[in-house]
């Protein structure tokens, strides 16, 4: 079991998502660091529509659930727990493998150069966007 670690600036979330998700389900732990960067191709509207029919689901007094998180990481890293197989136990060892940091810098990165997609917005845009004034840098991965 190695650790890896992906820098999200500029990097497509699909294709760094399914990536991560590859090795966590190899048995990897993976770190994925300024996620507040990360690219989300299409329109941001509709995109933040869609997170907050998320995060709606959940109000009205219902202490279970679905709870959809607004801050940068947590909502990355609620995104890539869409690429695993959560109803199983492989899927759910592999999601305690990851972590996700605002900000941060560290050695041996994998950093992904992908072409940009013509209509973009970047996680902080749409985090902006859900009602979080200030987005933080915890740390990174050492």
């Amino acid at each position: 079991m190695s650790k890896i670690v992906y820098d999200g600036s500029e990097a497509v979330f699909g294709r760094l998502a399914s990536l991560v998700a590859k090795d966590l389900l190899n048995g990897n732990s993976v770190d994925v660091i300024n996620c507040e960067k990360i690219i989300v191709s299409g329109d941001k509207k509709l995109f933040v529509a869609k997170v907050l029919q998320k995060r709606e689901m959940g109000t009205g007094g219902s202490m279970k659930g679905p709870k959809y998180p607004r801050a940068a990481d947590r909502l990355i890293k609620r995104m890539i727990r869409g690429m695993l197989p959560w109803d199983r136990a492989k899927g759910r060892k592999a999601y305690e493998n990851l972590r996700c940091y605002v900000g941060g810098d560290a050695k041996n990165v994998v950093k992904l150069n992908h072409r940009k997609p013509m209509r973009f917005s970047t996680v902080e845009e749409i985090v902006k966007s859900l009602g979080v004034h200030k987005v933080t840098s915890v740390g990174g991965a050492k």
